[in-house]
C-alpha cells in the first residue's frame, strides 16, 4: 500500500511531498510522537518548499542574467564609487518593481553597473518577479529581427509581461531614428506597470543627443527619466582591475 502511494504521489507530480513521505515510513520511530496533522504539515512545507526554490531557479535562468550569483550584500561600497546605500537597500525592498518605476545607472566601464543590476535581477526572482535582462544592441536587433518575421507586437507583449526589465549598455550607441522608435513602443507598453533598469556609460544629460535629439528623444525621455531611481556610480579603478588584483 505504501509503495502506490509513493507511486501516485509521483504520478501526480509531487516528487519532494512523495521522498519526504518515504523517508517518514523509513524513519517511522522518529514521528511516532507526531499527530496526523503534523505529518502532513511536514510533508507539505517539503513539496511546497521544493516547487518555490524551483521556481526562483527557473526564473533566474530565463531572465538571462550574466552573472546569476550576484548578491545585493556583496556590493562593494568604496569610499570612491559613491554608492548610496540608502537607496540600494530601497531597492532591495522590490517596491520600485510595484510601483512601476524604474533605475537608471551611469558611471564608467567597469564601474560595477552590471554587477549591480545583476544583483537587482536575482533579488527580483527570488520574491517570484520575472525579470529579463539583455544589451542594448542585442533588443534592437531582436526588434528588427522580428519586423522581418512579422512577430513585432509578439515581442512587444512579450517584453511587456516581465515585471523588471535589464538593458544594459543602454545608448553605447548613438540611437538611429528606427531604433528610437522601437524603444519609444518599447517605453510606451511598459510605463507605469513593469520597472526597468538602465545601465549607461553615458550622463542622463546627454542622452537627449543621442537618441538623436529631436521629439521622439523628448517622449522616450519622458517615459523613463521622471518615474526613476538615479545611481551615479563613481571610480577611480575598474572593478575588474581591483579583482583581478586581488587574485595575484
Amino acid at each position: 500500500m505504501n509503495n502506490e502511494t509513493i507511486r501516485k504521489l509521483q504520478h501526480m507530480r509531487l516528487p519532494a511531498f512523495a521522498a519526504a513521505y518515504q523517508d517518514q515510513l523509513t524513519k517511522s520511530a522518529e514521528y511516532e510522537a507526531m499527530t496526523f496533522s503534523e505529518r502532513l504539515s511536514l510533508l507539505v512545507d517539503v513539496e511546497f518548499d521544493t516547487r518555490h526554490n524551483n521556481n526562483i531557479k527557473r526564473l533566474i535562468k530565463n531572465a538571462k542574467l550574466t552573472n546569476s550569483s550576484a548578491f545585493l550584500g556583496n556590493i562593494e561600497y568604496l569610499p570612491d564609487r559613491h554608492l548610496n546605500r540608502e537607496t540600494l537597500e530601497s531597492l532591495a525592498s522590490n517596491e520600485y518593481i510595484q510601483q512601476g518605476l524604474n533605475v537608471i545607472m551611469v558611471g564608467a566601464t567597469g564601474c560595477g553597473k552590471t554587477y549591480i543590476s545583476n544583483a537587482l535581477g536575482v533579488n527580483a526572482c527570488q520574491a517570484n518577479y520575472k525579470t529579463r535582462y539583455i544589451r542594448s544592441p542585442e533588443l534592437f536587433c531582436e526588434f528588427q529581427a522580428a519586423r522581418l518575421q512579422n512577430t513585432y507586437l509578439a515581442v512587444l507583449k512579450q517584453y511587456q509581461k516581465y515585471a523588471l526589465m535589464i538593458i544594459d549598455e543602454f545608448l553605447l550607441v548613438s540611437a538611429t531614428e528606427q531604433e528610437q522608435r522601437d524603444l519609444l513602443e518599447l517605453m510606451e507598453y511598459r510605463c507605469g506597470c513593469s520597472a526597468t533598469i538602465f545601465c549607461s556609460q553615458f550622463s542622463i544629460e546627454s542622452w537627449h543627443e543621442r537618441l538623436g535629439g529631436n521629439a521622439l528623444a523628448d517622449a522616450i525621455l519622458d517615459r523613463i527619466i521622471p518615474s526613476a531611481y538615479t545611481l551615479r556610480i563613481g571610480g577611480d579603478v575598474s572593478m575588474r582591475q581591483r579583482h583581478s588584483r586581488q587574485i595575484q
